[in-house]
């Protein structure tokens, strides 16, 4: 099977890229995903993916870096602690309904690569995060935008 790419959302006064990058082994959970869509990308990626890490509702909002897949779908225990702002009282720890996967810093841009920048591309006009509506806070990146937006990024360094 051909290697899938991901793009993955988090508020940076939440988590940035930059806390990543501080983590312990530069390696954390990513927890608190509470969209079936999205948890349900979550399941499909396989340790080894790589995926952007993308900072929302930030000004402006922009991809900030690379990240990688280091462990496959699994409970989200943030769902079953009542103290927890992402507590379920649904999900159940015999019987989850939420999961998260690990991830570990790659790389951060050293200029984060805008919304208004991705939207210009034309290559990236079908891209899931340029779709009118489009919220999903984890969600599949083609290989073909992938490479544009390494490319555009590349091209910001010269």
């Amino acid at each position: 099977m051909p290697k899938k790419y991901w793009l993955m959302k988090s508020e940076p006064e939440s988590f940035s890229i930059h806390d990543l990058a501080q983590a312990p082994n530069q390696t954390t959970c990513w927890d608190g995903v509470r969209n079936y869509q999205a948890r349900n990308f979550m399941r499909d990626m396989k340790v080894g993916e790589l995926a952007f890490f993308y900072h929302s509702n930030a000004n402006p909002p922009a991809i900030a870096g690379i990240i990688e897949i280091v462990r496959a779908a699994y409970p989200d225990h943030t769902a079953f602690d009542p103290d927890d702002h992402h507590y379920d009282p649904k999900s159940l720890p015999t019987k989850p309904t939420w999961e998260m996967v690990d991830v570990k810093f790659v790389s951060a841009f050293e200029t984060p690569l805008s919304l208004n920048e991705l939207r210009e591309n034309s290559k990236l006009q079908a891209m899931e995060l340029l779709r009118t509506g489009s919220r999903l806070s984890v969600q599949p990146v083609r290989a073909n935008e992938w490479k544009t937006i390494l490319q555009l990024n590349s091209k910001r360094k010269l």
